[in-house]
């Protein structure tokens, strides 16, 4: 490598692809899909409008939306092979690994696998979309040595996850605030998991190899496992005066603090105000004031000392949370989520296929004679 050529760690400041399904836009600090603020989504449009609008490009007429809600009802039950299968997964095993194993299955028993036809992977994406939270749920139930609750095709889809999880739909601040979350964490453009999707496509592999490395990306504590760590953090502080001492201890023992910073935003997530709202509205309902103010002390001490502002895994994990969600479930349900960013990558991916196939910079020996034995 030429001693003039820049390298960039990490891939920062690289321009990999181009893509037409989100923008964090610099004028008005805003994540856009298709060009809509999401912020503005979750206040007019509903969590499936969404979904649509990803892989589609435009949001759904109310016969498109009725077409799509009907089609994902009906295609929400997993193979009994699958459920025998997620039946003998080790009961220590973290959700993360059994989704991204669900995934690979269901892959498994597609015979038509390695489709790259545009109508056959959007089918592919949304039966994955309707099939997730089933696989989630079925895994949750069976860890607790619970019996198995199939899916309602009479439900909505946030009612229907949260039944077949706990037998039961709740009330309906809880699901507004699923569904913004949903919203919001449907896609980011080239984060890790999505480049990881994209960069495996890329090779001509099949959308379930691109997804289940997604799934295996966004495991990670720096991606989408920052809610899981948030929520940890949260517990560790345990009471409103702890926070101050928890994080001047953390400052000075260069302690990382989860859920604050951002590799696109400079000037705050602006995800965070729309989930802040979301997760104050559920505790008027579910309780939970002091993990409001604990996170409240500790923002305003990094904003005012650091200059960081919070991600949306911040006011996200604590929202999973007071839901009832065992804290190794909400990267799962991120998974629910960001299935729709994927997939819609991957097809933007193999419309216009380029091998992912980036340089690297040496640093080992020169080369060398192997000496005689």
């Amino acid at each position: 490598m030429s001693e003039d050529t820049k390298i960039w760690y990490g891939l920062a400041g690289v321009v990999a692809d181009d893509t037409a399904i989100s923008k964090v836009m610099p004028e008005t600090n805003s994540l856009t899909y298709r060009g809509y603020a999401v912020q503005d989504l979750c206040a007019r449009r509903s969590w499936l409008d969404v979904a649509w609008l990803l892989w589609k490009g435009e949001l759904p007429s109310k016969a498109e939306l009725d077409g799509f809600k009907a089609w994902e009802s009906a295609h929400r039950e997993i193979s009994e092979d699958l459920i025998a299968v997620i039946g003998h997964f080790p009961s220590f095993a973290h959700p993360m690994d059994t989704i991204r194993t669900c995934i690979s299955f269901l892959g498994m028993e597609d015979k038509d696998n390695w489709s790259h036809d545009p109508a056959a992977l959007m089918e592919k994406s949304w039966s994955m979309f309707a099939k997730i939270p089933t696989m989630i749920a079925t895994d949750y139930r069976f860890r607790k040595g619970l019996p198995r609750i199939a899916p309602d095709p009479k439900l909505g889809y946030t009612e229907n996850f949260f039944n077949m999880c706990f037998g039961e739909v709740p009330d309906a601040a809880v699901i507004r605030c699923f569904d913004i979350s949903m919203i919001l964490y449907a896609e980011h453009s080239f984060n890790a998991s999505t480049f990881t999707a994209r960069t495996i496509a890329s090779s001509l592999s099949d959308i379930y190899a691109a997804v289940t490395g997604g799934i295996g990306s966004l495991k990670g504590p720096l991606h989408g496992g920052a809610n899981e760590a948030v929520m940890h953090m949260l517990k560790e502080v345990g009471r409103p005066e702890n926070a101050e001492p928890w994080i001047r201890d953390a400052f000075a023992t260069k302690k990382k603090i989860m859920g604050f910073g951002h590799r696109v935003y400079r000037n705050g997530d602006s995800r965070v105000p729309t989930m802040t709202q979301a997760f104050h509205d559920l505790v008027k309902v579910k309780g939970g004031d002091e993990l409001v103010e604990i996170e409240t002390i500790l923002a305003d001490i990094m904003l005012k000392e650091k200059n960081i502002h919070p991600n949306l895994d911040y006011p996200a994990g604590p929202a999973y949370y007071l839901m009832g969600f065992d804290i190794d479930i909400f990267t799962p349900i991120f998974v629910m989520s960001r299935i729709t960013g994927w997939t819609a990558h991957v097809m933007e991916q193999l419309a216009a296929n380029k091998l992912v196939r980036p340089l690297s910079n040496y640093t080992g020996v020169p080369q060398r004679e192997v000496p005689a034995a």
